[in-house]
């Protein structure tokens, strides 16, 4: 029996793993930061043979209360990610499996690799409407890739209203990058009404992974020199958070008038969106416009609701340094956070899968259909 983790997003550390029934492990924190939650491992397994997994020292990680009712994925062919018997102490938590096959994966989400990452935005490019930018380097060199999305690239098209789409700001919120692919897949289709009447009316900018360097260190929230880039809008620097820095940068070329921030929660097992109500711009048009876009999503799929989520803030006390705060400030727009859970929708339980990049994927196309719904009001 062995443990490997020397790959793409792959973070533990084997504490002890003398004996297959008590399988010690622990999550190594995300660069030059305190918070710790992500992991990522692969176990050589005895096929058939009980083994029990410990990942200890969760009271300190960054959500303790993300391991309540929490179920790990798993996969033998890194393909399908089915969840796990799984129990939380409070400090540690537990995996009992038997392997079926000599070797599987383990996951606090499935994953969304670095290549498959790549794939999506040149197959994406390929499509007429679509162009990729590059629009800076991270800490680590890596792109930090945009696509912008017309149904007239020319030079002398006039443009239209600008929405913006950004994912993964939080490297281990994979579902982020899940939903974008799903997104794109129905957005780039030309046979799809929906998609071709909003491109109609909008130019769709799109940034499926805000976050790469911490995507392949296997972060949970930071970059490669441990900034929360959902901390960082306010003033963000090219020594800190390049990838905000440029990412604003095009925002101020191109404006905004809506942008869509897509996340992952640890702990609340509903989908939700996180509104701009206190910023200090905050004001009846931007509320009407929040409570359509709300109406239409409850309309368009039961994968949403709107009676679970976090607090609003009280006016005039929003963080500005937040992305979505700061964008609805900067531009007078309609800016959200949409939240999809580790575990699972609870209005819609899946005890196999629970939440999944099938149904991560299914919400960004979905996604849509509410956009087109609010667009002509922006």
């Amino acid at each position: 029996m062995r443990i490997f983790s020397q790959f793409d997003s792959g973070n533990i550390r084997v504490v002890n793993d003398d004996d297959i029934n008590n399988i010690q492990l622990a999550i190594h924190n995300d660069n030059q930061s305190e918070f710790y939650q992500w992991f990522h491992f692969r176990l050589e397994a005895q096929v058939n043979q009980a083994h029990t997994l410990h990942i200890q020292q969760l009271a300190g990680s960054a959500y303790p209360e993300g391991w309540q009712d929490y179920q790990a994925v798993a996969s033998y062919d890194r393909d399908t990610w089915f969840r796990v018997p799984t129990e939380f102490d409070g400090d540690t938590l537990t995996i009992k499996v038997t392997p079926q096959h000599g070797s599987m994966y383990f996951a606090y989400f499935a994953p969304y690799s670095y290549e498959r990452h790549l794939d999506l935005i040149h197959q994406a490019q390929t499509y007429p409407q679509c162009q990729l930018e590059t629009l800076g380097q991270t800490l680590d060199g890596r792109d930090i890739s945009l696509l912008k999305i017309r149904s007239e690239l020319s030079e002398s098209a006039q443009p239209k209203t600008p929405i913006w789409l950004i994912a993964r700001q939080h490297p281990g919120e994979t579902m982020a990058e899940w939903f974008i692919e799903g997104l794109l897949d129905r957005l780039l289709d030309d046979t799809d009404t929906t998609a071709r009447a909003l491109l109609a009316k909008a130019d769709v900018y799109v940034v499926p992974n805000m976050n790469p360097d911490g995507s392949v260190r296997g972060h949970l929230r930071t970059n490669a020199v441990g900034a929360n880039l959902n901390r960082e809008w306010q003033a963000p620097t090219l020594e800190r958070s390049p990838e905000v820095y440029h990412v604003r940068a095009r925002m101020e070329q191109t404006g905004v008038k809506m942008c869509l921030d897509i996340h992952g929660d640890e702990a609340i097992p509903y989908n939700f969106v996180a509104g701009c109500e206190g910023i200090p711009s905050y004001d009846a048009r931007m509320a009407d416009l929040e409570d359509r876009f709300k109406r239409a999503l409850l309309t368009v799929t039961p994968e949403f609701q709107d009676e679970h989520g976090y607090d609003k803030d009280a006016p005039g006390k929003a963080n500005l340094t937040v992305g979505s705060n700061w964008i609805g400030e900067r531009f007078n727009c309609l800016s959200y956070t949409v939240e999809m859970p580790f575990k699972d929708h609870n209005d819609q339980p899946d005890p196999d899968f629970g939440w999944s990049p099938a149904r991560s994927q299914a919400f960004g196309r979905d996604m849509l259909s509410a956009i087109l719904k609010v667009v002509d009001a922006l």
